[in-house]
């Protein structure tokens, strides 16, 4: 073959390799043969947890539709015929970065049936662009006895970071196989506008948060000058919380036995405090569990929220988990301000509140700081921790565990 012949040659293949490529590029963009995949799969609690779901996706065509299926079983991989139900979600366009708008999806099932497992994907309703098949279960009525997650400041920015956050939740489901849901006490990563970031954090823990509701509370990495719109669009939470807070930085949800409340320390106090007495005034669950960012009794006190530790006192609140000091702390139990007991035995009669941060959960640790009056424990051991709470009856029962299995602290509360 010539020379002549050869360039001939290289110029036709360049010209098909270009073409190939443009028809791929076209193609994708119309989703004609394969739709963006979704990413940032989250399940969280909206509504009643005996009966439904919610969910919130991304994808990275904010134009294209989607949609939740679901059915009856777990494990099902076949999403085919008259069983399958069909729900479109919300898409709202979310601006990333300065050249990317991507879709924010969001949906909730109803009408579930209690005690039962499904098993769901989400897409575009195309034959691509699906998720990978997942489950799920919904809550037995009449539960009194469950355990769940607590982890605290996954904050990170790297790859590597996110990857010790999710070692940290896989040993955590490790430790805890039947829990049931995870409370995060805030600042999940760094930056909430850095969507890499928020890859990473939904990219290492996926086979655990499309499944378990995560019920995450605003943190001061989450919530930046009264703004936490970029992390709120990744999760579908309840919208009952107090007036002038945005919707999902503050709520309430009941689970079996036990009433939770999660406060925003961010903003808006002194409505969130009328809205507090008012909510711990209607619960008749046996358990009252607050999870807060800024600890009012952690590694040091934050003393805005002293309204919020007086209602605790006159409701007689069991538990508040706390984040952001990045080390970790148990107080005595405390009314009033005042140590009520040794903390040596089980907290019995409502004596008083206990007050945990569970360390971080991700690389960032911070030095211990000066022991209070109202410590218990305190240490910094240099390891992302967790925790499994077990509610059993009138039993609360709270282990703190680190990333490699060790216990480090345990305390029961009874009733």
């Amino acid at each position: 073959m010539g020379r002549y012949q050869i360039v001939v040659w290289l110029i036709v293949l360049a010209v098909i390799v270009v073409g190939v490529a443009l028809w791929l590029e076209s193609q994708k963009k119309e989703g004609s043969t394969g739709s963006s995949a979704p990413k940032s799969l989250v399940t969280t609690i909206k509504g009643d947890a005996r009966t439904s779901r919610a969910f919130t996706w991304y994808t990275d065509n904010p134009d294209e539709g989607a949609v939740i299926q679901w059915i009856k079983g777990a494990g099902v991989i076949n999403f085919t015929g008259n069983q399958v139900h069909t729900l479109k979600a919300t898409t709202t366009p979310i601006k990333t970065d300065k050249k990317h708008t991507q879709g924010v999806h969001k949906a909730e099932i109803t009408g579930l049936e209690p005690g039962t497992a499904y098993s769901y994907r989400v897409g575009s309703g195309k034959d691509t662009g699906w998720s990978e098949p997942s489950s799920f279960m919904t809550e037995v009525v009449g539960t009194s006895a469950f355990s769940f997650i607590n982890v605290t400041d996954s904050q990170g920015v790297t790859e590597g970071d996110f990857e010790i956050w999710g070692r940290a939740l896989d040993k955590a489901f490790q430790t805890f196989p039947e829990a049931r849901f995870v409370v995060h006490n805030g600042d999940l990563t760094e930056d909430p506008e850095d969507e890499t970031g928020w890859d990473y954090f939904f990219g290492k823990t996926k086979s655990w948060l499309k499944q378990f509701p995560f019920m995450p509370v605003t943190g001061n990495h989450d919530e930046i000058d009264k703004n936490a719109d970029r992390y709120l669009a990744h999760f579908n939470l309840p919208v009952n919380g107090a007036e002038g807070s945005t919707p999902g930085t503050n709520y309430s949800f009941d689970y079996g036995n036990a009433h939770f409340i999660v406060l925003n320390t961010e903003s808006n106090i002194n409505e969130q405090t009328k809205w507090l007495r008012n909510d711990l005034a209607h619960t008749d669950k046996l358990w009252k569990i607050v999870a807060v960012h800024r600890g009012a009794y952690g590694g040091n006190m934050y003393t805005k929220t002293e309204k919020w530790t007086s209602l605790f006192d006159e409701y007689k609140v069991d538990l508040v988990l706390q984040g952001h000091n990045h080390e970790y702390s148990r107080s005595y139990p405390l009314r009033n301000g005042k140590v009520a007991g040794t903390g040596d035995g089980p907290v019995v009669n409502h004596e008083g509140t206990v007050y945990v941060v569970t360390n971080a959960s991700g690389a960032k640790m911070n030095e211990k700081k000066k022991d209070q009056f109202y410590h218990k424990v305190h240490f910094q051991n240099g390891k992302p921790m967790f925790a499994g709470i077990t509610i059993e009856g009138n039993s609360l029962t709270y282990q703190a565990y680190d990333v490699d299995g060790k216990k480090w602290d345990e305390f029961v509360i009874q009733h």
